[in-house]
């Protein structure tokens, strides 16, 4: 396989929810406007996508107490982007100017509470087809839905053995199955500090939601083919398989569907 020289290296994640009565004006806000001059314009970042969890989905996360989402049913919208490896503080430099640019002339959005936002460095990939989709594709392939699991390492396991554990002896497990549906392609990441590569990065406008767990934690993203609910059975699996393994426990899971761009679809289906 080729060794193409743009790589993903981090991602910002950011779960929203818009307040009631607010869900269209926060939708259109964030896609036409947030969406590109809020990051898609900044240097070195190369890719986004956008998510949604409707009241059935949001009804699927697990486990019930979880420091990720607090309540569990908290975010409803979740967008990811691409920054470029090796390139990732001159982007969250300028993005921490960005949104306070834009806050200052009029282009914020305050009907809205982050429920998790938080940057987030890649560590592993995890494929299921031996010539698939890169990565790097991924937000533009045009998956029909995404799931996100978060596992913290347990007592006296340091996170390089978890992500060793998880990919040796569970992940495998995600792609058995008819290859038509189910996970098609997943990544390991691990916490940033907010602001890059900087400790000392100012604040942001906007409280940002839970500190999301453990500082050891990985977040995987499982980007899914299908319906996200048809899924689910197996991703409770691997939660299962995860959690026996006994070197980390799952902390969140929850399904997400795409978002249909140019289109205000889910906005009356997410409580």
């Amino acid at each position: 396989m080729d060794d193409y020289p743009v790589k993903v290296g981090s991602m910002l994640f950011t779960m929203v929810d818009p307040h009631r009565g607010h869900e269209v004006a926060y939708n259109r806000w964030y896609e036409r406007d947030h969406f590109y001059a809020g990051c898609l314009i900044g240097p070195w970042l190369f890719a986004g996508g956008r998510w949604v969890a409707t009241r059935p989905l949001k009804d699927l996360r697990f486990p019930a107490d979880s420091p990720f989402a607090d309540p569990l049913d908290a975010g409803s919208y979740l967008s990811i982007y691409w920054v470029h490896e090796g390139h990732e503080g001159e982007h969250f430099a300028w993005a921490t100017k960005q949104v306070r640019w834009l806050y200052g002339n009029g282009r914020g959005f305050d009907e809205r509470t982050h429920a998790h936002t938080a940057l987030y460095s890649l560590i592993a990939r995890h494929d299921r087809d031996a010539d698939g989709v890169p990565l790097e594709l991924a937000l533009d392939h045009g998956y029909d839905g995404l799931g996100v699991v978060v596992v913290e390492p347990s007592a006296g396991v340091t996170r390089d053995e978890l992500v060793a554990r998880l990919s040796a002896e569970a992940v495998p497990a995600l792609f058995e199955g008819d290859r038509g549906s189910g996970v098609a392609l997943g990544s390991t990441w691990r916490v940033m500090p907010m602001g890059g590569q900087s400790e000392d990065a100012p604040p942001a406008p906007m409280a940002l939601g839970t500190d999301g767990g453990s500082p050891e934690r990985v977040v995987q993203l499982l980007f899914l083919e299908g319906d996200p609910a048809s899924s689910w059975g197996q991703i409770r699996a691997y939660a299962d398989r995860v959690d026996a393994g006994r070197a980390g426990r799952v902390t969140f899971a929850a399904p997400f569907l795409a978002t249909v761009v140019g289109t205000d679809t889910y906005t009356d289906q997410l409580w």
